[in-house]
């Protein structure tokens, strides 16, 4: 008799228990398996986001600072090291860059004031080895910590150095503007009375060589010359104001063949009396033929001006300013300021460009004649130097391209 076959049916425990998997580990495993998996998927994802958060974080062109809830660096981009190498190390606290003479000075730190929760806006300065001066915007932003963690704080560096210039020349621009206004209402009212005064002197004049008794009374002698003197004198006095209207007049940016050698006869006739009163002696040695360069008449007013008033302040007591202008062999016009004055010493001779860097005492400066004067002539594609000694005076060397005649 033939066996007949039978199937009976199992459930998914019976099978289990059938393949033993109910007692070994083949279970545990697989399950494992699929976790690792999803792990990895998700680290895969993870690394995805990192890459493309670390991305951003580099590409963007301020420098950017995490601070942990200690005060301590654990992040910053690629733009940092350019600005504060040392300062901004991982590991490094906030006190090395924002107090680093003071153990805590949470009042004025930034960092500290962030990881408080406070959003802080500031803006600081600071003078690299090089010498020069930067001058940096600052925003910290408190990290809020997840599940009782304490705050951390994300702090932007942006480099404003430039911006700061433009706007002090803005300010001297400005400034200049305001000596404009003033100057045309001292023309205003001072030039018609000297008119008044050299006409009728002159009409004295007329009538004494007209009328010869007048000019046989011996109690007339002087006065031809008198009167000389008066109508010479007014006519300076108007030209003065000439000058001053014409130096403080503001510039329009525009440029055009200038002389120098017209600039500063211009502007010595400005300072000339401020010269005879402090009792100094100016020296010029102007080349005749010098060629024009192209500028901004304004611009190169205020140069020369700032550079004779920096030599006048130099001296103290009697002194000399020597005045030279010549062309070189690289069809450069070159103008030098030099004074017998108290000289620069070697560790401000750097600096002296910077904003608001003077050695002068308080009151008779505010260090930003020589940074807008530097900052004129490289937008009209000049340059310049300075040579000094403590004791024995300064020298400006000041070089412009020629116009090609």
């Amino acid at each position: 008799m033939d066996k007949v076959a039978v199937r009976t049916r199992m459930d998914e425990s019976s099978l289990e228990r059938l393949l033993g998997l109910d007692s070994s580990k083949i279970g545990f495993y697989a399950e494992v398996k699929q976790k690792i998996h999803e792990l990895e998927a998700a680290n895969q994802g993870l690394r995805s986001k990192s890459s493309e958060l670390q991305a951003v974080f580099d590409s963007i062109s301020d420098g950017v600072i995490v601070y942990d809830h200690s005060g301590i660096v654990q992040h910053r981009n690629h733009v940092c090291p350019h600005y504060f190498p040392q300062e901004t190390l991982p590991g490094s606290s906030c006190r090395e860059l924002f107090h680093p003479e003071q153990d805590s000075a949470a009042h004025d730190c930034p960092v500290e004031r962030a990881l408080a929760g406070e959003r802080v806006e500031i803006s600081i300065s600071s003078l690299p080895v090089d010498g020069s001066a930067r001058y940096f915007d600052v925003t910290a932003t408190p990290i809020e910590g997840s599940k009782g963690e304490q705050n951390r704080a994300l702090l932007f560096l942006r480099d404003v150095t430039e911006k700061r210039l433009q706007e002090l020349h803005l300010m001297q621009t400005e400034k200049l503007s305001s000596i404009g206004v003033l100057a045309a209402g001292v023309a205003h009212e001072i030039n018609n009375p000297l008119s008044s005064v050299a006409g009728y002197a002159e009409a004295l004049l007329r009538r004494f060589k007209d009328e010869r008794l007048l000019a046989g009374d011996p109690r007339f002698e002087d006065f031809p010359k008198y009167l000389q003197v008066i109508v010479r004198e007014s006519y300076r006095c108007k030209g003065i104001i000439d000058c001053l209207l014409s130096f403080s007049r503001k510039s329009d940016g525009s440029v055009c063949n200038v002389n120098i050698n017209e600039i500063l006869q211009e502007v010595l006739e400005l300072v000339r009396f401020k010269s005879q009163y402090d009792k100094i002696e100016i020296q010029t040695h102007l080349q005749g033929d010098l060629p024009d360069v192209l500028g901004d008449p304004t611009g190169l007013r205020q140069v020369c001006m700032n550079l004779l008033i920096n030599a006048h302040q130099s001296i103290s007591g009697p002194g000399l300013v020597e005045i030279t202008t010549k062309m070189t062999k690289q069809s450069m016009v070159m103008f030098q300021i030099r004074d017998s004055g108290c000289g620069i010493s070697k560790e401000a001779i750097d600096q002296i460009w910077d904003p608001f860097f003077t050695t002068k005492n308080v009151g008779q400066g505010n260090g930003l004649g020589l940074a807008v004067t530097y900052n004129i002539l490289k937008r009209l594609g000049g340059d310049i130097s300075v040579e000094s000694q403590v004791g024995k005076g300064s020298k400006f060397t000041v070089r412009m391209p020629a116009c090609q005649r």
